[in-house]
Parts: structure tokens; C-alpha cells; sequence
């Protein structure tokens, strides 16, 4: 077994300098729209992917890729928004296993209403901080990041779906 890479001094340092500004960041941005539009972040992030989409509907295989899910976390979010009236399923004519999330119109009212007090949020609590060259920066640092995690993220969320397609067959197998 080979030694581990242990962080140095300065690394360390980084390491929980970021850690402390994205557990901060994440908090303040998830009370922000838990108080002003009583949902959660994971709820927004569906509203806004669904009003960016052509004909404000995706897929929802495709809109659990967007938002790098697993299609069982979105389902349940998605089942959530649909109580609401903000978001409705459509069967998929050409692939019986498939289905199409659709953001409503009282959706959109909805995600329109939370939007400006979450992107003032957003503003105030990162970007206000930073200068132009900061942000640049951190963009680049970011991508860099998402960049290397992304396949790890696929590789582990596509795992997950498999075992819950295991799962649902088994079960659909033992009661038919």
C-alpha cells in the first residue's frame, strides 16, 4: 500500500478555508429560499433547468443528468413539485419506460417569484465579495473542479440507477 498524499500546510489551510465558504454559502442560499419561497435548492434548480429547456420540458433521465441526480432523488423531487401544481408528468409516446417532466405555468409564476430575491442572495453573499478578476478565477477553478469530478459523479450515479433498476425488476418479476 503506498503512502498517502497528505495536504501541505497551505493546502490544509485552502482545504478548510473552502470547505467553511461552501457549507456557509450552501446554508445561507438554502434558508434564503426556504424562508422567501419556501422551497428547497434542489426544487429551484428542477424550476429553473425546466424553464431553460425547449418547451419548458426535458426528459427526466435527461433533466436528472442536468442536475446530477440519480433518477430516484429527482422522481421524489419531482413528485413534490407536481403536489404543488408546479410540475407535471407526460408520458413519453415513443418509449413506454419513459417520461417527460413539464413545468406548469403556475411553476413558472412560482420560480419567478423566488428568482430575484435568490439571485440577490446569490449576489450578495459570493459576488459582492470578490472583483472581477476573482470571479474570472473562481470560474476557472470551478470548472476545473466539476471538470475532474464529473465522470466519478456519472460513473457513481449511473451504479445507483442500475441497482435501482435491479431492484424494481426484481420486485415486478416476484409479484407477476
Amino acid at each position: 500500500m503506498s503512502e498517502p498524499r497528505w495536504l501541505t500546510d497551505d493546502e490544509q489551510r485552502v482545504w478548510r478555508s473552502y470547505q467553511a465558504a461552501a457549507s456557509m454559502l450552501s446554508a445561507h442560499l438554502e434558508g434564503q429560499l426556504q424562508h422567501d419561497a419556501g422551497m428547497p435548492p434542489s426544487y429551484y434548480e428542477v424550476l429553473v433547468a425546466l424553464s431553460e429547456a425547449d418547451g419548458r420540458r426535458m426528459r427526466m433521465s435527461e433533466l436528472a443528468s442536468a442536475r446530477d441526480s440519480s433518477r430516484s432523488r429527482l422522481s421524489h423531487a419531482v413528485s413534490r413539485l407536481e403536489a404543488k401544481g408546479w410540475v407535471r408528468r407526460e408520458s413519453c409516446p415513443t418509449d413506454k419506460r419513459g417520461s417527460w417532466a413539464v413545468l406548469t405555468d403556475a411553476g413558472f409564476a412560482a420560480l419567478a417569484e423566488a428568482a430575484p430575491g435568490h439571485v440577490e442572495a446569490v449576489r450578495e453573499a459570493l459576488f459582492d465579495q470578490l472583483t472581477p478578476e476573482q470571479v474570472r478565477q473562481l470560474g476557472e477553478i470551478a470548472d476545473a473542479v466539476v471538470g475532474g469530478m464529473r465522470p466519478r459523479c456519472r460513473a457513481a450515479r449511473e451504479a445507483a440507477d442500475a441497482a435501482e433498476e435491479a431492484v424494481e425488476l426484481a420486485a415486478l418479476r416476484k409479484s407477476g
